[in-house]
């Protein structure tokens, strides 16, 4: 494998005239750059990344952290934020957590290791006052840490506004809404007090039932659907996440109840798996590529040192017209 040296003696310069062509740095005429890439290319030499980076004070990583990366909203998300970090010159850590601490820890030592340049967080199992101790570039997903932390998230009022207007449009009377633990404070809470008023203020019982902390795999949420019709049989609408509404759905149908004629089902997230089954989800679309973006703009202007000028980044929400409301 060829050196930095041995690019050097072939292109007839120095070892640091070669560095600085490898790291677009300081003044190298065009003569002399064009022999270094001439140079380079016929010994096939590859410049250390980790090397420039050391140099530098940056790894070019930036650490996105999930609860679950197979799960539909997340996976969508990753894939957005990986090639928008790619675009502008730095490459994504990937870490699923599925609610191992262990692990979340771990990934938050990389950071203040600078091991990572900034994290990406969409898991939030530890405490608060451990996000609050790191002092290098941090956004959350739909998650508020602190004032000066920067986060993204959907205008939560709009979507219960809407999921609230799809039901009461049909005239429903007892609604479940499915809802999740959370060890720090996010945006849902928000959003599900807000279905309560509007709901029950035109007279329609609004139930909300707990899917468990940390449920985002495809068993946690068919255990959760089973359980909702036992406890909760005389409902007329269902509003979750898309799992959840799907395995509601599913266990609709081994009941033989009509849907959407006897029961609505609406769901949050309008991810891709909303159209792929017999029946196109009636769903509030959030939109996950502008989120991602948006989250991978705020991030680089951390590491860059730069002022994020929008702390909080608050996105509209689409209805999706489906077949089960």
């Amino acid at each position: 494998m060829a050196s930095i040296g041995d690019v050097a003696k072939l292109a007839g310069v120095s070892r640091s005239t070669v560095s600085l062509v490898c790291n677009n740095k300081g003044y190298v005429s065009d003569e002399t750059r064009k022999k270094i890439e001439k140079a380079m290319k016929e010994l096939n030499y590859i410049p250390s990344e980790l090397g420039r980076n050391l140099k530098m004070q940056k790894s070019g990583i930036v650490g996105i952290i999930v609860p679950d990366i197979a799960h539909p909203f997340f996976s969508t998300f990753i894939k957005y934020a990986e090639k928008e970090l790619y675009s502008r010159g730095y490459k994504a850590l990937i870490c699923g957590t599925a609610g191992r601490e262990d692990v979340e820890e771990a990934y938050l030592q990389m950071l203040d290791r600078r091991t990572m340049d900034g994290v990406i967080m969409g898991a939030h199992s530890l405490k608060k006052e451990r996000y609050l101790k790191i002092d290098r570039p941090i956004v959350t997903i739909d998650c508020y840490l602190a004032d000066y932390i920067p986060t993204v998230h959907v205008d939560k009022r709009q979507v219960a506004e809407k999921a609230a207007s799809l039901f009461l449009e049909k005239n429903r009377k007892k609604v479940v809404q499915l809802v999740s633990s959370h060890t720090i404070k996010n945006y849902e809470n928000e959003k599900e007090q807000l279905f309560h008023e509007l709901l029950e203020k035109q007279g329609c019982e609004v139930v909300d039932i707990s899917i468990g902390y940390n449920t985002f795999t495809a068993e946690g949420y068919k255990d959760a659907a089973e359980r909702i019709f036992e406890e909760c049989s005389d409902m007329d609408g269902i509003f979750g996440v898309d799992m959840a509404a799907i395995a509601c759905l599913r266990e609709a149908k081994l009941r033989k109840l009509k849907v959407p004629e006897e029961l609505s089902i609406v769901s949050i997230d309008g991810t891709y798996i909303t159209k792929l089954g017999p029946e196109i989800l009636t769903s509030i679309v959030q939109p996950i590529e502008k989120m991602a973006k948006k989250l991978v703009s705020m991030i680089i202007l951390q590491i860059e040192g730069k002022q994020v000028e929008e702390i909080k980044a608050i996105f509209d929400v689409e209805i999706q017209d489906g077949e089960t409301c």
